[in-house]
């Protein structure tokens, strides 16, 4: 049998992305069929995409970089040509000895370095249950809701662990509306941090509604006069975007204060991080916030849309 799904015939442009009809996974002894109703288009799957270096590292570091990339992910185009990394469905089937779900339940997952969510369906084993890339989905939220929380609040969970949230702390959390600063802003709003957002006009009033304090719009001229002395300096964007605003933000640091970006260390799945994202979004804890939705038809257009750099919160893909 054949299944929908995105193939990425060699890094470039938005267009190296292509519908096509492959082979439907069949579940193994120990693995489990997830059919997947929606997936996300993030900022890792842009880079992966276009082979680009996170961060801004110069020369020769970058083009030293590439190369471990391409060794990677493959020379000229993924060795997995499957892109995406989170996803939200349906167990389908389950193969002998797998024992974690039941048929019919509703499942959401990171999948690392496998990618394959831009796709109709996905076997993933018990080993990835034990590893957490897979767990049960939020009772209280629709499958396109828990994707959209997926990528931005694994990222988020897994830097913010650095931080002692209480409600005597100050942090500013740079690049708010995006997918990790818009979890950012209401994980810690559920510690009772006094938070500062910083972000582009248009999205002030989202990062309000979600929690943030006090908002710095960084497009101002002397935005850099807003700021305060913080314990913790979130930069949820990474270091491919800069700003007069962000180059002076690491004077506002109080001391023994901490400045944590997006693209200090890799990211390893916690098996706990998917459990807590399930048990904060069913305490209403944090909420998705869906900028534009797609049909997997239109993957390109919605590369095109997110490699912008200008989303508010997630790009969504309905799978089926």
């Amino acid at each position: 049998m054949k299944m929908k799904a995105v193939i990425c015939t060699k890094y470039g442009a938005p267009d190296v992305l292509k519908l096509a009809e492959i082979k439907k996974p069949i579940p193994k002894e120990n693995e489990v069929l997830i059919k997947i109703e929606n997936t996300a288009v993030t900022a890792s799957d842009i880079f992966i995409r276009k082979l680009k270096v996170p961060g801004n590292p110069k020369f020769p570091k970058k083009q030293l970089l590439k190369f471990v990339m391409r060794l990677f992910l493959g020379f000229s185009k993924p060795r997995n040509p499957v892109l995406g990394l989170v996803f939200s469905g349906t167990i389908e089937s389950i193969g002998a000895g797998f024992d974690q779900f039941k048929k019919g339940e509703n499942v959401f997952g990171f999948t690392g370095e496998s990618f394959s969510t831009y796709a109709e369906y996905i076997c993933l084993s018990q080993n990835n249950v034990l590893k957490g890339k897979v767990a049960l989905k939020p009772d209280n939220m629709s499958h396109a809701e828990t994707v959209s929380i997926t990528y931005g609040g694994v990222l988020a969970l897994h830097f913010m662990q650095k931080m002692t949230l209480t409600n005597t702390k100050k942090i500013l959390i740079y690049g708010a509306s995006g997918a990790i600063g818009t979890i950012a802003i209401q994980i810690a709003k559920s510690y009772g941090s006094e938070i500062t957002a910083v972000c582009g006009p248009s999205n002030l009033e989202l990062v309000k509604s979600l929690g943030a304090d006090k908002v710095i719009d960084y497009t101002k001229e002397n935005a850099s006069n807003e700021l305060e002395e913080y314990d913790y300096i979130f930069d949820a964007v990474g270091k491919n975007k800069t700003s007069d605003l962000k180059r002076k933000l690491k004077k506002s640091l109080a001391t023994n204060g901490n400045y944590i970006s997006v693209d200090d260390g890799l990211l390893w799945l916690h098996p706990k991080y998917l459990a807590q994202l399930r048990q904060l979004c069913e305490s209403e804890k944090i909420r998705s916030v869906i900028d534009k939705t797609y049909p997997i038809e239109q993957i390109v257009d919605a590369h095109e849309y997110v490699g912008k750099g200008h989303k508010k919160g997630n790009v969504i893909i309905t799978v089926n």
